[in-house]
This record gives structure tokens, C-alpha cells and sequence, in this order.
């Protein structure tokens, strides 16, 4: 009898509740977790990081040269002059030589002054990256920022109240998808041209203008979005005893549906990034962006149809932004796909 109690007295000082070997975790470290065992979401986080990193505190480090600063130590070239005449038939040749000063140092080469060379203008190639950086980065965000925001408040509108007003913003989605983006973007720009001479708008804000007009025609693709999670998040019973409870609807759409739909726009925020930076480079490109004294990764390459050459001997000018952009959307696009990953685990292949 006492070897009995002695093997029960055992089993209990062993027997250690379930919860105390069960690690609970929170579903924000189950995201986390789940995004970083993808390798491509790491990689995509830190090229997005190292960007920012580049763009943001670059310049704090690299302050030999600035953005609108213009190397004027210049270059002298020396060139000399053949002359023929002749005098009582006697020929004599006059040889003079001429020198030559430019006053902007432009396409020098790679050098420890300018570790990335200058552009035809003398900028500082470097410099102009960094801060080229910061309007694409800074714009794409923006322009996804404000384009979310209006895509869930009309798909939030849309899904749960349907009838007219679904109708009503419906159609308005389908016009608007219809219209062709860049034609429109491009006669915007040329009515700017005005604008900036009869100083209504200053130059800087013109890419700022125009990406808020991208704004005002890309939000259907996320209130679709939106209006298709609500019509199905509307009928569950939460729902159900939410309007029991007596919530208004202004609650009930924003603290109880959107929130449900915020995984669908974290994955669709983050692939947008990358193409609102392509639209940027695009306009910046066709010189409806952002003008001199001031740049972006866009009018970077936009240098190569000023003047052929420079495509073809100065790559040092125009390939860096280029390197940017792709490391841009690439990155933003890694970083989407991770989300999307450790959002719905079902959807992995």
C-alpha cells in the first residue's frame, strides 16, 4: 500500500499542466514568424530598408556636395588653330592656340570628389540619387496612403449598404478604370506648363499634383477590393450581434468589418508601392515630373534623350537611378509576397 501512494505522489510531481509546456503566442508573432522564415521577405525588407537608409540618411553623411549644388571648378582645354596665306607668292602658316573654359565641371568621371562623376549640368551624381530618393519614395507612399484611404471608405460604403449607393459608386469605379491613366496625366502636365507661367503653381509642385491626380483614379481596384470582403464579412454573426448591440454604422464598418479586411490591404498597400514608384519613374521620364534644379530617379534617365551620347559613354549618369528603381519595386514586391504568405498560410504553393 505505501509503494502505491508513493508511485501516485510520483505521477503527480510530474504531471505538469498542459499550458505550462505550451508556448502561447500572440497573433502578431505568429505573423512575424511566419514572414520571416521566407527567405525573399527578408531580402525584400532589407532592400527596401537599405534604401530608405541610402535615401534618408545618405545625405546626413554625404554633405561634400547637395542637390542643387553645381560643381564650378571647371575644365580647360586647350586647342590649337592652323592658318594658310600667302604674300608675293610666298606661303606662310600662322599657328595660334586657343584655350578654352567651361565654367561647370560636367561628365567628369568617377573620383574620390565625385564618387559617382557629375551629370551635363556638373550636379553631383551621388548627391542627386539620395535626394532623388526621397520624392519617389516619399510620393509612392503617399499617393498609396491617400488611394487606400478613399478605396476603403467607398468599398466600406458600397458592401454594406449596397442598393443605390453600391450602384452609384460601382459605375463610378467602371468609368473611372476606362480612362487611359497616362494620356490624361500628360495633358494635365502640359496645362501645368501654364500654370507655372502665370505662377498659379510653383514647379515643385507639379509631381505632387499629378500623383494626387493618380490618386483620384486608382482607388477603384481597392474599393473593389473592400466591397467584395464586406459583402461576405457582413452576414456572420458577429455582425449579427453587433447590430443587436445597437452599434452605429460608422462602427460597425470600421471597427468591426475593415479591420477584417486590413490583411487583404497590408498585401495590396505593399504591391502598390512598387508601381506607384514605375509611375513615378514614367512621368519623371517623360519630363512631366519633378524639373531641374531638382530630380528624381525618373528624370535621372530622362538625361539619356537630351543627348544620345551620354546612353551610350556615361552610364555612371543614368544607370544608378535605374539600379534604384528596380531594387525599389523589386524589394516592395518581396516584401508583398511575404505578406501575403503569413497572412494565408493555405495560399503557399
Amino acid at each position: 500500500m505505501d509503494e502505491l501512494e508513493m508511485k501516485q505522489e510520483d505521477v503527480l510531481e510530474t504531471d505538469v499542466p498542459l499550458d505550462k509546456n505550451v508556448r502561447l503566442m500572440s497573433p502578431t508573432q505568429m505573423l512575424l514568424r511566419r514572414f520571416f522564415r521566407s527567405k525573399l521577405s527578408i531580402i525584400g525588407l532589407v532592400m527596401v530598408v537599405g534604401l530608405f537608409l541610402f535615401c534618408f540618411l545618405g545625405p546626413m553623411v554625404y554633405t561634400q556636395w547637395g542637390e542643387t549644388q553645381i560643381d564650378k571648378s571647371g575644365m580647360v582645354e586647350y586647342s590649337t588653330s592652323k592658318a594658310t596665306y600667302t604674300v608675293d607668292g610666298v606661303t606662310y602658316e600662322l599657328h595660334q592656340t586657343l584655350e578654352r573654359q567651361e565654367s561647370d565641371n560636367a561628365y567628369s568621371a568617377p573620383s574620390a570628389s565625385h564618387p559617382l562623376g557629375t551629370d551635363d549640368q556638373g550636379y553631383d551624381v551621388l548627391a542627386r540619387l539620395m535626394y532623388g530618393g526621397r520624392v519617389s519614395l516619399l510620393v509612392s507612399f503617399m499617393t498609396v496612403i491617400l488611394m487606400t484611404v478613399l478605396g476603403v471608405i467607398m468599398g466600406g460604403i458600397s458592401g454594406y449598404f449596397g442598393g443605390i449607393a453600391d450602384n452609384i459608386i460601382m459605375r463610378i469605379c467602371d468609368i473611372l478604370m476606362c480612362l487611359p491613366g497616362i494620356p490624361i496625366l500628360m495633358i494635365l502636365s502640359s496645362a501645368m506648363d501654364g500654370w507655372v507661367e502665370l505662377q498659379l503653381i510653383e514647379e515643385g509642385m507639379r509631381i505632387y499634383i499629378l500623383m494626387f491626380f493618380l490618386t483620384l483614379i486608382s482607388w477603384p481596384g481597392i474599393a473593389r477590393l473592400v466591397r467584395g470582403q464586406i459583402l461576405s464579412l457582413r452576414e456572420q454573426e458577429y455582425m449579427v450581434a453587433a447590430e443587436a448591440m445597437g452599434y452605429s454604422t460608422g462602427r460597425k464598418i470600421f471597427k468591426h468589418l475593415v479591420p477584417n479586411v486590413m490583411p487583404q490591404l497590408i498585401v495590396q498597400m505593399s504591391l502598390s508601392l512598387g508601381s506607384m514608384i514605375l509611375y513615378e519613374a514614367t512621368l519623371s521620364y517623360l519630363n512631366m515630373g519633378i524639373k531641374a534644379p531638382y530630380t528624381a530617379w525618373g528624370s535621372m534617365i530622362n538625361i539619356i534623350t537630351t543627348d544620345p551620347d551620354i546612353l551610350q559613354n556615361y552610364p555612371t549618369i543614368w544607370v544608378p537611378a535605374g539600379v534604384c528603381i528596380v531594387i525599389a519595386v523589386l524589394g516592395f514586391n518581396f516584401v508583398g509576397d511575404g505578406l501575403r504568405d503569413a497572412l494565408d498560410p493555405k495560399a503557399r504553393r
